[in-house]
């Protein structure tokens, strides 16, 4: 079956008697730096966009008279807007290229950006934070695409750690600035404020991405499309790791999305602007994101994996302490933990698929984004419901399924050794 029947890319414009992997760039080589920032700045604009108004949900909770359930949807609805177009998106970055859908996808999404501070009501802005996030919907599968048609493999997981690290810097910078921007000027102000990064961040990434040299299109049938789905669906390791990812997304979801209300009451009463200034943590993600393959080289991905699950549940159980150090530290292994576990399962994906890897990404994005919106709003009905500790219980029982499924994942690979010894 031909790559282009299975929606696969494939390597061109090279002897086929040369290693695909000869030709693709790797660090110290030609165009590598230019695309690492490139795809950087994508992540920031995108972590910027999708997660904008989640510092600001106190205020927007104030303005429109609602409660901290109902404002957290301005996160969900962006969150599950990604993760219902994300597969439609990656099967158009099959046929047109990623860098182009990539482009198109951050053009709308910054529009819309620049739209969404006008909201005249909830439901507006609901619906313009729905129609962002589908927008956005074309960036992560097609980068994760892209770095493993046009990366070597073994600089692979570095070059999506730092796509990765991209996501933390947006998501810390975009609530640091609109903490201290809404402070001053309101919410509506702050996001604008952002929109209008996000379009700098978005024109440096058109400028700067080298054109794709090892891309083929493929095709847009729906049935070639559904038949790559199955085919991914039906592989044990990638349905391991899409659940992974989405349980990893459902603490932080959860946890970020009602910090701030937790911040904003006694014993702790804190201002916007300090609020904002709490997502400077996001740091310790860029670290631990940039650092997966390393403690991939060490532990092996599921030990990096019972690490980075541990490293959530110790931040977990810190962050319900009733002191202000404390909960931050708490934050900080929260963050360290969950960029490490998604780096490092978004890694395998790409190096698990073996054809239609745009899909194949697209899928985990998905899910991960699936959990991303299970955690805003469930975390703030456990939050309604039973504080802090209802936010964390939810964390727990999440963190609780990736250790489940990683020991299933363990054990499932001794058996499979063992039956090859046995053959043998």
């Amino acid at each position: 079956m031909s790559p282009a029947s299975t929606g696969a890319s494939t390597i061109v414009g090279a002897d086929a008697s040369v290693p695909a992997a000869d030709t693709r760039v790797s660090p110290g080589g030609p165009g590598y730096r230019r695309m690492s920032f490139a795809l950087f700045l994508a992540g920031v604009a995108t972590f910027a966009l999708l997660y904008s108004t989640q510092a600001l949900l106190p205020l927007i909770s104030g303005e429109f008279g609602v409660a901290a359930s109902d404002a957290s949807w301005t996160v969900a609805a962006a969150t599950g807007g990604l993760a219902l177009f994300v597969l439609p998106m990656s099967a158009l970055s099959e046929r047109f290229g990623r860098r182009a859908v990539m482009t198109g996808s951050l053009a709308v999404a910054v529009t819309l950006g620049l739209l969404v501070p006008l909201a005249p009501s909830l439901g507006v802005l609901i619906a313009l934070r729905a129609l962002q996030g589908a927008a956005l919907a074309g960036l992560p599968a097609s980068a994760t695409a892209y770095l493993a048609e046009e990366v070597s493999p073994k600089a692979l997981i570095t070059a999506i750690g730092l796509f990765v690290a991209g996501n933390s810097v947006g998501g810390m910078s975009g609530r640091v600035i609109t903490g201290w921007v809404a402070q001053e000027w309101g919410w509506r102000i702050a996001v604008g404020v952002i929109g209008v990064i996000a379009v700098a961040c978005a024109v440096a990434f058109r400028l700067l991405l080298p054109a794709p040299k090892h891309f083929r299109a493929g095709s847009l049938r729906p049935r070639v499309l559904a038949r790559t789905v199955r085919a991914h669906l039906s592989d044990p390791l990638l349905c391991r790791l899409y659940a992974i990812g989405a349980l990893f997304m459902t603490v932080f979801g959860g946890v970020y999305t009602v910090i701030g209300y937790r911040l904003t009451v006694a014993p702790f009463s804190l201002p916007q602007g300090i609020i904002g200034s709490i997502f400077l943590v996001y740091l310790v993600g860029t670290v631990s994101a940039s650092t997966a393959g390393r403690l991939v080289g060490r532990l092996g991905r599921r030990g990096a994996l019972y690490a980075a699950g541990g490293t959530t549940t110790a931040g977990l159980l810190l962050s319900l302490a009733g002191s202000l150090p404390l909960v931050l530290a708490g934050l900080v292994l929260i963050t360290a933990g969950f960029f490490a576990g998604h780096a490092v399962a978004s890694s395998a994906v790409s190096k698990t698929a073996t054809h239609g890897r745009a899909q194949a990404s697209a899928l985990y994005q998905s899910a991960y984004y699936i959990g991303s919106s299970a955690g805003s709003t469930v975390g703030a009905i456990a939050f309604h419901a039973g504080g802090w500790a209802g936010t964390v219980g939810v964390g727990l029982l999440a963190v609780l399924g990736v250790v489940t499924i990683t020991l299933f994942g363990t054990r499932a690979a001794r058996l499979h050794r063992r039956e090859l010894a046995t053959a043998a």
